[in-house]
Parts: C-alpha cells; sequence; structure tokens
C-alpha cells in the first residue's frame, strides 16, 4: 500500500467529502489526510478495513499459537 498518490489537505476533505467517499469505495485504496502538511487521518472503506481488521485478528492467533510453542 503506498499513499503517494492519496495524500490531500484536510481543506480538500472539507470540499469534496462526496467525491472522496467515492474514490476511496472505488479504488479500495485508503487516502491520507493531511493538515498543516502533517499526516493526521487515514480514511479508508469499510470493505479494506474490515478486512485489515480480520488479517490483525489472525496475525494475533499466529503470534499466540506461536508463543505457546515456544512455552512448551
Amino acid at each position: 500500500m503506498t499513499f503517494s498518490t492519496q495524500v490531500k489537505p484536510i481543506s480538500y476533505l472539507e470540499s469534496h467529502a462526496a467525491a472522496i467517499v467515492k474514490n476511496v469505495t472505488d479504488s479500495g485504496e485508503p487516502m491520507l489526510i493531511t493538515q498543516n502538511g502533517e499526516a493526521k487521518l487515514n480514511v479508508m472503506d469499510v470493505r479494506s478495513y474490515e478486512q485489515h481488521e480480520e488479517t490483525l485478528a489472525l496475525l494475533k492467533v499466529l503470534a499466540m499459537g506461536n508463543r505457546d510453542i515456544e512455552h512448551g
């Protein structure tokens, strides 16, 4: 995942919210919102967020299993 093409200032978010929703939903790519030149917000569609959370949950289960194996 790269944010290089999906970086917008907060003023863009304020004035183009509907377009951002469509763009992020259609592309599945997150958008990074900046404020005063600093990254502040990551906007992603719900499907991508759910997949991200499922992946994290699976990684946590795998890490727990590895710890169990290490401790016998």
